[in-house]
Order: structure tokens, then C-alpha cells, then sequence
């Protein structure tokens, strides 16, 4: 994917909640004009 094509480009994403590992490093890019949702397991 070229930078032009690339709104937001994501690498090694993490999220912990206290001792919690919630995400563990993921990567995703999202294009101009694409709508990207990120959901856990209970919608949120």
C-alpha cells in the first residue's frame, strides 16, 4: 500500500486493563475512504 492510499496506519498496538493484556500488538492500516471499526468482545 502506498502512502497515498494510507489515512492511518497502526503498528504494534497495545492495550492493557491492569493486569489485563486486551490487545498485544496488532497492526492495521486503513485507506482513504474505508471505515474501520475495532471491537471487543462485548461490543465495545
Amino acid at each position: 500500500m502506498t502512502d497515498e492510499q494510507m489515512a492511518i496506519g497502526v503498528r504494534g498496538l497495545a492495550k492493557r486493563f491492569g493486569d489485563v493484556e486486551a490487545v498485544a500488538g496488532i497492526d492495521f492500516d486503513v485507506r482513504e475512504g474505508e471505515l474501520f471499526g475495532f471491537l471487543g468482545p462485548n461490543g465495545a
